[in-house]
């Protein structure tokens, strides 16, 4: 089984292994319904949804008349003015067929504008603090990507007492030195406050190379091979206190939750140079370098 661990100060033991449900965005109900069948076989209770990932809020949706208590429910809204978030946010409880979230959060914010308008009066920020005090959702957090989210993170926690964040981690991501201090610098300030630290693209092995035809429905090319995926989740798991989001493609989510939980079994992970290995055989890349920020929110 995926071993748990406190989420934050949430109260809740969430598995390490959260289930990042933009993988249903080209689903159907008989596949979300495997999918949801695979998570409870494996111990995951951490379900990750966005307004903005397809019908996936609607096929997890389909899942919560009958195993809502076993899921800590997360879902995104991507809207920036007070206005549209609180109009998303309801209609994202509708598509989730539920009374209320466990966490509702601000989907990748990054851009300048985008937090001042946020944090602004009239802004998402507020929305949310409205749907908390009604008792719509418990906890808020904020998510982002690209190589300043570290730093955009640390500020929005100055601003307000988030309850979680989500970013990039993995090996190459963390070769630059800017974003490894960056990143540690917000853990070690989430482990004092008491947010949790969710993140994503643990398996991420490069963009697409131009001309090839995708073989997942990522938008960048994943590891493939169980060994290789092993290796990467475990690498990322062994920094503790945080928590894997699985890739944005169902076909991946076995081996991913395979390697978790081999990881759990054997105690160990594979060591930096190890996994430094693995990329230059593998012709890995990072897939946000400084100075190109992606428009991805996935």
């Amino acid at each position: 089984m995926i071993p748990t661990l406190p989420f934050g100060r949430t109260g809740h033991q969430s598995s390490r292994i959260i289930f990042g449900a933009a993988a249903l965005m080209e689903s159907n109900e008989a596949q979300a319904g495997r999918t949801l069948e695979l998570l409870l076989e494996h111990g995951v209770n951490h379900i990750d949804a966005a307004a903005r990932y397809g019908d996936a809020e609607l096929w997890v949706g389909g899942w919560m008349a009958e195993h809502r208590d076993h899921f800590f429910l997360a879902t995104k809204t991507g809207e920036r003015s007070y206005q549209s978030a609180r109009d998303q946010l309801r209609r994202s409880l509708e598509r989730l067929r539920c009374d209320r979230l466990d966490l509702i959060q601000l989907h990748n914010l990054v851009d300048e504008e985008q937090w001042e308008q946020a944090f602004s009066e009239d802004g998402a920020v507020r929305a949310c603090i409205e749907a908390r005090d009604e008792g719509l959702v418990r906890f808020i957090g904020v998510t982002g990507h690209g190589t300043r989210v570290a730093r955009m993170h640390l500020r929005s926690l100055e601003r307000f007492a988030f309850d979680s964040v989500l970013l990039p981690y993995n090996y190459l991501q963390m070769q630059d030195a800017k974003q490894a201090a960056s990143f540690a610098e917000l853990t070690t300030h989430c482990a004092e406050q008491g947010v949790a630290v969710q993140t994503i693209k643990s398996i991420a092995r490069r963009r697409w190379p131009d001309g090839s035809a995708p073989r997942t429905t990522t938008w960048y090319e994943p590891l493939e091979d169980q060994q290789d995926v092993d290796r990467a989740v475990g690498w990322a798991l062994a920094r503790p206190g945080i928590f894997v989001n699985t890739a944005s493609d169902v076909g991946l989510l076995a081996r991913m939750l395979s390697a978790a939980e081999r990881w759990a079994a054997e105690g160990s992970a594979a060591d930096d140079e190890q996994m430094r290995e693995s990329s230059a055989a593998l012709a890995m890349q990072p897939l946000f370098v400084s100075g190109f920020q992606s428009a991805r929110t996935v």
